[in-house]
């Protein structure tokens, strides 16, 4: 079986035409800002990847979609990224579906039909705030919540359908207040973008700033959480977080693939030094599928959740280790002279921007091997 070969088929077979796309397209030409690739996600049924089939998606699971990702990411970077995104709005969504009072499987039905893309505006990239701390804030009213602020970056800023973001709402039963999912549509009054990402790497991800401005968002477009105010996650938001992990996982780990692939066809590169970057590779997939092999029993498991965050650590480390290797194996002419080794060297540690950090869990995830409840940071 050639490197690759196992996620690029999941990827024909659950997004037909996708791949095919991808590889016909020059890196520099996916990478740059209003790129083709997020279009071309969205024709070949991207957006509806984690939606159940009866609800119009491709039924993916979640070793599908860690496959699917790290496919998407060896092709191009930015385009995994930004759609990482996505996906991780969409299984908060189908999650809630599972628990919630009825309306969010017909959101999410709408999306996958419909092939909207989601933008995340959940907390990110400020510090010392938790990534749970709502961005943004909510006044009641009795059309709907009143939503001001902003998120940057936001991934998929230019070609989103729907934004999604936490605010604290009131609760039904006046009793207090509790965190609440709302989606805002794109071209809604007060929503504006403006630009944010000022480097070349990822630039195609099209995260930039999105500001809010006391956009009113009807009652049928926030999901409820039933989660209080500084409460430590439940089990909605432990499965939706892991989602994420996996996903912003895979999609990193197949940008240092791609260069791991351009080492594997080069025939002038000692076969040890080949096999053995493999290996590195091949084992940090490993783990992401034994995590995503247990996600459909997964129920809210904050174990699971340590356990994927473990993971995702430990892979930052192999992509550290594995980038190096390869850009000098494959010779400093390689690097000075072809844009994409440059570029995909520039933005496969991107993994360690994204929330949450190894600095701020650790403390966390220490107390957690003490017998402690798990809270993220």
């Amino acid at each position: 079986m050639r490197y690759l070969e196992r996620e690029r088929t999941t990827m024909r077979r659950l997004l037909p035409g996708l791949d095919e796309f991808l590889e016909g397209e020059p890196l520099a030409t996916l990478e740059r800002a209003g790129n083709p690739g997020i279009q071309a996600f969205r024709r070949c049924h991207g957006p509806g990847l984690l939606a159940p089939a009866e609800h119009g998606g491709r039924g993916a699971s979640a070793l599908d979609a860690v496959r699917v990702q790290r496919a998407v990411g060896a092709r191009s970077p930015s385009l995994a990224v930004a759609t990482t995104m996505h996906h991780f709005s969409m299984a908060s969504l189908v999650t809630l579906s599972q628990v919630g009072a009825g309306f969010e499987w017909m959101l999410m039905e709408a999306v996958a039909t419909g092939g909207k893309l989601l933008a995340s505006g959940f907390a990110e990239g400020r510090p010392d705030v938790g990534i749970l701390e709502p961005t943004m804030t909510a006044v009641a009213t009795a059309e709907g919540v009143r939503v001001t602020g902003a998120k940057r970056p936001c991934s998929l800023a230019r070609s989103m359908d729907l934004l999604t973001a936490s605010v604290m709402v009131p609760r039904e039963d006046g009793a207090g207040k509790e965190l609440a999912v709302v989606l805002i549509p794109a071209g809604t009054p007060g929503l504006q973008v403006t630009d944010f990402w000022a480097t070349f790497a990822l630039a195609g991800a099209e995260s930039e700033q999105v500001s809010v401005d006391d956009v009113l968002v009807p009652y049928e477009l926030v999901v409820r959480t039933n989660v209080d105010p500084g409460q430590e996650i439940d089990d909605t938001q432990v499965t939706a977080f892991g989602w994420f992990e996996l996903l912003i996982t895979a999609s990193y780990l197949g940008v240092a693939s791609a260069l791991v692939e351009r080492v594997v066809d080069d025939e002038r590169i000692p076969d040890a030094e080949r096999v053995r970057l493999v290996a590195e590779t091949e084992a940090a997939m490993s783990a992401l599928e034994n995590l995503a092999r247990q996600m459909p029993d997964a129920n809210g498991d904050r174990q699971l959740l340590a356990d994927a965050l473990y993971v995702r650590y430990a892979v930052q480390d192999t992509i550290a280790r594995v980038v190096p290797r390869s850009v000098e194996l494959l010779g400093g002419m390689r690097f000075f002279v072809a844009d994409d080794v440059a570029y995909l060297a520039a933005c496969a540690n991107g993994l360690g921007f994204h929330p949450p950090s190894r600095g701020k869990m650790s403390a966390p995830l220490a107390r957690h091997l003490a017998d402690e409840p798990l809270a993220v940071r």
